[in-house]
């Protein structure tokens, strides 16, 4: 059982509640969390009375004004210490209570381990002027616009976790819960003497016969933190070049996040040479390359170990699954770097379809602790990572027509504990890349606005809101000059530091930052409902635009276009996680609105084209055509009799491309801006952008079309352009196509 504080007042009595709560830990292979709620003085001396009467080694002090002899960081470099195992762990959140810090570094402490959260008192706690809502601010909202919404939720979390023992100064127990019998740690279950449990043994024989056995069928393991996963990749990988097998090729969504897997594989290889992004021992290799590296160049591997892979988007993830036949994938199901079920819910059906002989396997039981762990559960209900969206059954009716918009008001949504859970927990499952911080966005804010729409209550569909732009013209002046940035204007800064628009801070922005519905009522118009609802709520309140920015596909942007939304300016580098270019859309909401947005649409169809042919000639040719069309008054078709001389002569005759590249410029040009001229099949689409718009060359452009060589790309092209002519050419320009077109069957095409 959990000890019963003492009576006794001041510091000894809180030495001796934690040398209880440490036995009771060491007893049962759990953790124990010891909550210092009082002065901030008070907190740091009683934090240091705890350490000197209880032995915790290795020990790390997150925050600020930690012993001199003690190990310490500021929260910000939390993440640096991922892999590592903790004895004892003290969480100062006088110095801020930073959400992915507390996420991650937890789960550093291993089982017989003690927490100690340093805080203001409890009642009060919410009130605090958190450091941490620096990150949250933004212009004009001042200090006092952000509300302590997430703290009033953790401490409620507090008050009603088992396992955890609050202390003030009088060293009265605020409140305290049993938690079971004390236990021993359980024997290690695997055999195998690397691994520390059967679970892992099985997982680390997986990724091993992926590489050894047939090709593509790639391995999925998932578990929660703390079970080893990480280490499975990293051990098999040591094994593998053990035998021979390289090179190995890691890849996340950062370095940081694959760390464990070199740490491990360099615990069983400990003469192998390393740095921060790969080892070799002998002639083996394992590396480090981020994923938009490994799809858009060439880097072979024996074997692909994609770790935290819920952290990239499905579509990334496919094309790794297409260009490497030996590839295991590894995921945590909750945590600060994303989450196994929606990863599941996006790309199980593609393994389905691409390798359907995949295998699932996941690890359970915890390795740093014993199972049933308080601490995990603690962490778990306070930063949500256990939060659920609503079963698939009790959406199963809903329409637009018996939806409920509303924006919630987020005072009530953090005293409906179901609400918010089924609200998070959607985001989550939709979103590839979710951080505990979003929680505290969600919350805290002050800028942000919250909308869902609810069938019979449950959560079928959400989006998160931030109002941006209204700033005055001294600082709209310095963002269009590159002299300032405030944080949280994404969309007013971009559209005057990248398009020019000095105008766009001024006016205001309604920029949908997330929207998701939930994956059992996709497709049945509730998204567009959605959208189309905010929308018209943004104009109302005073709006001048509303905006969204995500990472392009054409899918994504048939859905924003169906509501009104257009492309404004695509990035000319793809994201490092998420291999995508991200694109901007606007739609107006006021008649300023309306004239910006004209702007900016402009702008980008002028640049555009142009920019195909430098920093976004890998951009995909579908994504391209798409983004060139427009929705009124086309690109003409302003050739001379000379310009349609080279087009029909290329098409129906022996003229080379070399020749005549302005001509079919102009023309593919109008073409692709036109919505009408759907006579093109899409491959035909894709050469034009690829050879006449990319500049690609021929063996690049023959690779992405599948087709032989020059040839296959040249009658292509013939095919495309000539129906082209046939299309925008007037009557005398398709008379004289037609004449060449007679002379070329009599004759025969001439070789060109």
């Amino acid at each position: 059982m959990d000890p019963a504080p003492t009576e006794r007042t001041g510091l000894n009595a809180v030495e001796q509640t934690a040398v209880a709560l440490r036995r009771a830990a060491q007893a049962g292979n759990h953790r124990r969390c010891l909550v210092l709620a009082g002065e901030r003085s008070w907190c740091r001396q009683a934090a240091r009375a705890v350490l000197s009467a209880v032995e915790l080694e290795p020990c790390l002090w997150i925050g600020e004004d930690a012993p001199e002899d003690l190990w310490s960081l500021p929260a910000g470099r939390a993440l640096s210490v991922l892999g590592r195992e903790l004895e004892g762990l003290v969480f100062d959140a006088w110095s801020g209570f930073h959400l992915d810090a507390f996420g991650a570094i937890s789960g550093a402490l291993r089982g017989g381990g003690l927490l100690m959260l340093l805080a203001p008192p409890l009642a009060t706690w919410p009130e605090y002027a958190d450091p941490e809502y620096a990150r949250l601010r933004v212009p004009p909202f001042g200090p006092e616009a952000v509300r302590g919404r997430f703290l009033r939720h953790l401490v409620r979390v507090l008050g009603e976790a088992e396992g955890v023992t609050i202390v003030d100064p009088h060293g009265a127990a605020v409140q305290t819960q049993a938690q079971g019998r004390p236990r021993p740690p359980p024997a290690a279950e695997s055999a195998d003497v690397d691994c520390r449990t059967r679970d892992q043994a099985q997982a680390v024989a997986a990724v091993m016969r992926v590489a050894t056995g047939h090709r593509r069928r790639p391995v999925v393991l998932t578990a929660d933190r703390g079970r080893g996963k990480s280490a499975a990749l990293g051990i098999a990988a040591a094994r593998l070049l053990g035998q021979g097998i390289t090179p190995i090729v890691v890849t996340g969504p950062r370095l940081e996040a694959v760390e464990a897997v070199f740490q491990h594989a360099h615990r069983l290889l400990p003469r192998a040479r390393t740095t921060r992004a790969s080892l070799h021992a002998g002639e083996g290799r394992l590396e480090y390359l981020p994923p938009d590296a490994l799809v858009h160049e060439s880097h072979p591997a024996r074997l692909l170990l994609v770790d935290e892979a819920a952290a990239i988007p499905a579509p990334l993830l496919e094309r790794l699954l297409v260009r490497y036949p030996r590839i295991a994938f590894a995921t945590t199901v909750h945590g600060y770097e994303g989450t196994g079920r929606g990863f599941a819910v996006r790309f199980n059906r593609v393994l389905d379809r691409r390798t359907p002989r995949w295998k699932a396997l996941c690890l359970e039981t915890p390795i740093r602790w014993a199972a049933g762990d308080p601490l995990e559960r603690f962490v778990f209900r306070a930063l949500l990572l256990d939060a659920a969206a609503a079963p698939e059954a009790v959406l199963a009716p809903a329409r637009p027509g018996n939806c409920l918009v509303e924006r919630v008001d987020r005072d009530a949504l953090v005293r409906n504990g179901a609400l918010l859970s089924e609200l998070f927990g959607l985001l989550v499952l939709a979103h590839y890349r979710t951080r505990p911080y979003d929680l505290r966005y969600l919350l805290d804010g002050p800028n942000v606005s919250v909308y869902v729409m609810r069938y019979e209550g449950h959560v079928a569909a959400c989006a998160l809101v931030a109002a941006e732009g209204g700033l005055d013209a001294a600082m709209a002046r310095g963002i269009w000059a590159g002299r300032t940035r405030p944080q949280g204007h994404l969309i007013p800064e971009s559209l005057a530091a990248h398009v020019g628009l000095e105008q766009a801070p001024r006016l205001r922005c309604a920029r949908i930052m997330r929207i998701a519905v939930h994956p059992g009522v996709q497709s049945r118009g509730l998204g567009t409902h959605l959208l189309r609802s905010i929308s018209e709520q943004a104009a109302a309140a005073g709006f001048d635009y509303v905006g969204s920015s995500f990472g392009a596909t054409v899918e994504l942007l048939r859905f924003w276009d169906r509501t009104g939304f257009s492309p404004v300016r695509l990035s000319v580098t793809r994201g490092a996680a998420s291999g995508a270019h991200s694109v901007m859309v606007l739609r107006p909401a006021s008649a300023p609105g309306q004239a910006l947005v004209v702007q900016a649409r402009e702008r980008f169809l002028q640049l555009l084209p142009h920019q195909l042919a430098d920093p976004l000639r890998r951009l995909e040719p579908d994504l391209a055509a798409f983004c060139l069309r427009r929705k009124q008054a086309p690109v003409a078709a302003e050739l001379d009799a000379r310009d349609w001389s080279d087009c029909i002569a290329f098409a129906w005759g022996g003229r080379i491309y070399e020749v005549c590249m302005a001509p079919l410029w102009k023309l593919a040009h109008a073409a692709l801006s036109d919505r009408a001229a759907t006579l093109l099949e899409p491959a035909e689409t894709r050469v034009l952008v690829l050879k006449i718009l990319q500049r690609q060359s021929w063996t690049e452009a023959a690779r992405a079309l599948e087709v032989p060589g020059r040839a296959g790309v040249t009658a292509l092209l013939r095919r495309a352009v000539g129906k082209l002519v046939m299309h925008f050419g007037d009557r005398g320009v398709r008379e004289q196509a037609q004449a060449l077109m007679r002379e070329t069957i009599e004759r025969g095409p001439e070789s060109g």
